[in-house]
């Protein structure tokens, strides 16, 4: 980082200032104000959405997690995107130890919260954020300190995310390849987006200091190896890795080599920006019998292989706002009218591939005339569903090795999900 923090601010909503550091002396309280008032000029600008906002010689850069801001102000030219990564890290520390991140639980706790605060920046500088280490020696109530202890080695030790001396009965790594699909579609079924956002996430139940090797179906691997990647190989971008990866390896040889932190941790996050075809597909059909009475059709369709199985599929349909008396039939799964949503949910919990289920729902519409007598045209369709053991990209994990000088067996796990991200379908 070329620069360093001058001030950590965490305000309320209303931007009264619950609890601030002042690392470098060069900036006051008051920059919160002249902040917030910025923040509040941004508000009526839709395109300026940034993060960054330049007032003055200082730059503030902030993030919102419920109803409080957490905002660094600087003077020197800091590098804008390690300084929003260490404010989510703050976040994290700070739901681990309050459950969750909000005014109350700040004002209830503020003295814990400047002693983090303390320990995870230095001078303006990020220290380390591992709420696991700095929960060995910065202690709460559930977490009492039964005697007077020295910070554990981790904090000073290469691998800082680490705790030395872990013992487990029974060694197992779980790895879970979660991929989000993020669809909108026009009523043709032409994709207007489409993205698929995955995460690597890791549960480790290690002894020792082991040493895990992961290899991918990545293509440019494949490739550096002499390897045929037809079909097998996928192509990852914007790849996000947990501190733990040594770069440098992966750089060089691609291997995603790393010590795992103990418990539950995200090794990596990718994305990609392909063509995907819409894997549950919504077509409507809408019929007008009178001035006050309509008839909505709808068919669902699955279009994945048939040997997999979405499960827990929701279905949301937008209707007219004031429709009343349903009359709901389905071939399959349940629907129900959700007035507080002008919504029909149609809920499926097994909608195995290749399949085609129907749904005819009739509605009385007292206050509305037949030209006017369709659902709301801004609303999309939105469709909610999981595909355990399957994945859009076609990542595969080739191989997890874990190495520890005691040379235990270890068992590794590893299944793949797809779910329902950002899935809209579109009336018109």
């Amino acid at each position: 980082m070329a620069g360093a923090a001058s001030a950590l601010f965490l305000l309320g909503i209303k931007g009264r200032v619950l609890v601030w550091r002042d690392f470098r002396g060069d900036v006051s309280a008051g920059q919160a104000e002249k902040f917030f008032t910025k923040l509040i000029e941004k508000e009526g600008d839709p395109e300026s959405q940034d993060p960054v906002v330049y007032d003055n010689g200082v730059t503030y850069m902030f993030i919102q997690h419920n109803n409080v801001f957490l905002m660094i102000a600087t003077r020197q030219n800091c590098n804008a995107a390690s300084i929003i990564i260490f404010l989510h890290r703050v976040v994290d520390v700070f739901k681990h130890y309050f459950e969750e991140l909000e005014e109350e639980s700040l004002r209830d706790n503020f003295v814990v919260a400047y002693e983090l605060l303390d320990e995870m920046m230095d001078f303006g500088y990020p220290q380390y954020t591992e709420a696991k280490i700095l929960s060995e020696f910065i202690k709460t109530d559930a977490y009492r300190m039964e005697v007077n202890q020295r910070p554990p080695m981790a904090v000073t030790n290469a691998v800082s995310w680490r705790m030395e001396g872990i013992r487990y009965k029974k060694n197992e790594v779980f790895l879970d390849v979660v991929e989000s699909v993020n669809i909108l579609a026009n009523s043709n079924g032409q994709i207007i987006r489409s993205e698929v956002v995955g995460a690597l996430k890791m549960r480790t139940y290690l002894s020792g200091m082991p040493e895990c090797k992961l290899g991918l179906n990545d293509r440019v691997l494949l490739e550096a190896q002499g390897r045929s990647t037809k079909g097998k190989a996928i192509d990852l971008d914007d790849i996000k890795f947990h501190q733990c990866v040594r770069l440098t390896r992966f750089e060089n040889d691609r291997t995603i080599s790393f010590v795992p932190p103990d418990g539950s941790f995200d090794l990596m996050t990718y994305r990609l920006s392909t063509q995907v075809k819409p894997l549950i597909w919504v077509e409507t059909q809408i019929e007008r019998h009178s001035r006050s009475r309509i008839e909505i059709m709808v068919k669902a369709r699955s279009q994945f292989k048939e040997r997999s199985t979405a499960t827990n599929v929701e279905i949301e349909l937008p209707v007219p706002s004031d429709a009343t008396n349903p009359n709901i039939r389905t071939s399959m799964g349940s629907a129900t009218y959700a007035p507080e949503h002008d919504a029909l949910l149609w809920k499926i919990k097994s909608f195995p591939g290749g399949k085609e289920y129907l749904m005819r729902a009739e509605f009385s519409l007292p206050s509305v005339i037949a030209e006017d007598a369709l659902p709301d045209r801004k609303a999309p369709i939105r469709v909610k569903f999981e595909i355990p053991y399957f994945t859009v990209s076609g990542i595969q994990v080739r191989y997890l090795k874990i190495i520890e000088k005691s040379a235990y067996q270890a068992l590794p796990w590893v299944r793949y999900i797809t779910m329902a991200g950002e899935y809209e379908l579109r009336l018109i």
